[in-house]
């Protein structure tokens, strides 16, 4: 089958939109798996409360630890591939 233009600006149109939907600096709803209205009121706390509001900030900081882990990491291995390139 071949490929008109018209498919080719339609497949690159495509291609386009759906890489602006998966940047890397996007945060996930929960990078836990979990929500963390639902985890913070299983532990037993009321919302509003200020034991509600430390809970949620704990999430927070868990999951910001979670990402710059990752990011680190990511950096981390391009660092290594490129100072220690594998010559077959």
């Amino acid at each position: 089958m071949r490929l008109t233009s018209t498919s080719l600006i339609a497949l690159t149109l495509a291609a386009t939109l759906l890489s602006a939907c998966a940047r890397r600096t996007d945060i996930p709803m929960s990078s836990l798996g979990d929500d963390d209205d639902a985890i913070c009121r299983a532990n037993g706390v009321a919302v509003g409360s200020p034991e509600y509001a430390a809970c949620r900030k704990d999430r927070d900081v868990q999951r910001s630890n979670a990402i710059n882990r990752a990011d680190r990491a990511q950096r981390n291995l391009g660092e290594y591939m490129l100072n220690n390139p594998s010559r077959p």
